[in-house]
């Protein structure tokens, strides 16, 4: 039995960033010597075992066969035969493909280490083209990495056009289209996700709703970047940069301006009402890739009411607490926070803007919590009952917000027209 360390955390010790998962393979070993050594079998797949004190996994050695379309037409096949470089060979990535023995010695029969030092993405051999997973992956380690200066490989730039072409891509199950955009939205440079999946003609198949954003033109003076998918790109970084690895802030900010691809063209490049647009496909979208309940209805409040946070300081203290009322805040306090910061992230994301300030979050704060410190019980001091409760909270909370509003009353950074785009 023979025991190697691979994948992320060889790749990651390599590049000197912090290793935070550890994935083991062992070689020479059969399930029944796994368990004799105190490992616990997990996999429901292949098998993986748990290491008996430290809980990690150790997987056996293994070589998989296309035997259908998508992600599970596949057959495992593990037994001490299989060597390393044939457990290797498997993985998407060279950079992927590097093992450490339990000495420090570095395993490398792919040229992991030279694609490091190159700052390549580059797939192990041609059977890459038998999973489609791969092409979301090859996107997310995109997006993760592009900071640090990589790039996609020509060849395997191809090869996922060429998955596209022959219809692999259209085998993705839901779970794993929204498990690795999950992934992907909380890697530094989500927009670098996007750019690969359209380089490769992936997007228009994946996210249809958002590949047809791109082209779609806005108004220069308030988005000097005027394509709308490059806005979305300068968003989706935004959220990184905001709200650093929050899922629900970046799919917040990757699908609230779906509504502009509906634009009719006479209107172009005003976009009016495309927050009520944007609704329909947003729906079928997070229905499509079976998108948790909170991303999904989050997501659609920033879709309707990101505009009204921009002008904030325009709106009556009334339509501030009916906002506030619409976003279920007073129930789901914990919703506040990541939609001001994917309106922020909106702000932000137009070229050359990415410093500016967003004094508007500040504002709603305030105002939600001058509101929510509005109590029931003086009005019940007062006599009143039922429904004469809730309309004298209600007031007073209009007179609270009015009061802030007083405050505030030109304080820099209200957008004015800019809040209408």
């Amino acid at each position: 039995m023979r025991i190697y360390l691979v994948g992320g955390a060889v790749r990651d010790r390599l590049l000197g960033l912090d290793v935070a998962d550890r994935d083991f393979v062992v070689v020479g070993a059969t399930p029944e010597d796994m368990r004799a050594a105190g490992y616990r079998p997990v996999g429901k797949d292949f098998p993986v075992f748990l290491h008996p004190a430290t809980q990690e996994e150790y997987a056996l050695a293994r070589t998989e066969r296309k035997t259908g379309r998508g992600y599970h037409g596949f057959s495992i096949h593990a037994d001490p035969s299989v060597t390393l470089e044939q457990d290797l060979e498997r993985r998407d990535l060279t950079i992927n493909a590097i093992a450490m023995d339990e000495r420090g010695g570095i395993v490398d029969p792919f040229g992991g280490r030279r694609d490091l030092e190159q700052r390549v993405l580059r797939h192990v051999s041609p059977a890459f083209v038998e999973d489609p997973v791969r092409v979301l992956r090859v996107a997310r380690f995109a997006a993760r990495f592009a900071p640090l200066g990589f790039r996609i490989a020509d060849d395997t730039l191809a090869l996922m056009r060429r998955m596209v072409d022959d219809g692999e891509v259209d085998h993705l199950v839901a779970e794993r289209v929204w498990s690795e955009t999950r992934k992907a939205l909380t890697e530094p440079a989500p927009s670098a996700f996007l750019r690969a999946l359209r380089a490769c003609g992936a997007l228009g198949v994946v996210f249809p709703e958002i590949d047809a954003l791109y082209g779609v033109p806005q108004r220069a003076e308030f988005h000097p970047e005027i394509d709308t998918g490059v806005h979305v790109e300068l968003v989706l970084d935004q959220a990184a940069r905001l709200a650093r690895g929050d899922d629900l802030v970046g799919w917040c900010a990757l699908v609230h301006d779906l509504g502009k691809a509906l634009t009719p063209t006479p209107e172009l490049p005003r976009h009016v009402m495309h927050e009520q647009r944007g609704v329909a496909p947003l729906r079928a979208l997070c229905a499509r890739l079976k998108v948790p309940a909170e991303h999904a209805a989050l997501a659609e409040l920033v879709c309707r009411f990101h505009l009204d946070a921009h002008r904030a300081f325009e709106l009556r203290a009334e339509t501030v607490l009916d906002r506030l009322e619409r976003i279920d805040a007073f129930r789901r306090p914990e919703r506040i926070a990541p939609f001001l910061l994917a309106c922020e992230a909106d702000k932000r994301g137009r070229l050359g803007r990415a410093d500016e300030p967003y004094p508007q979050a500040d504002y709603l704060r305030a105002a939600y919590a001058a509101a929510r410190a509005i109590d029931a019980a003086p009005f019940v001091a007062q006599g009143l009952a039922g429904a004469k409760i809730g309309e004298a909270v209600r007031a007073a909370r209009i007179a609270a917000i009015a009061a802030l509003k007083r405050d505030a009353r030109g304080a820099p950074g209200s957008l004015g027209r800019e809040s209408r785009d």
